[in-house]
């Protein structure tokens, strides 16, 4: 069996939207994260980690 934290991803966005393309910052707002250190638990989808993957440089994941 699979714990449900096992199903879960904490996202935490840590740098600026700031000069950043309009794609990636839809792909933040898609992510449910609105300003520096606000922290969305998403599940643990394909399409959840490939937009994950897009803007790694953006954010961290526990």
């Amino acid at each position: 069996m699979v714990n449900e934290s096992e199903k879960t991803i904490k996202v935490t966005l840590v740098r600026s939207l700031i000069g950043t393309k309009n794609k990636h910052r839809s792909i933040v707002k898609g992510l449910g994260l609105k300003k520096i250190n606000s922290t969305a638990k998403l599940k643990n989808t394909n399409s959840v980690q490939g937009m994950i993957r897009k803007v790694n440089y953006l954010i961290t994941c526990e």
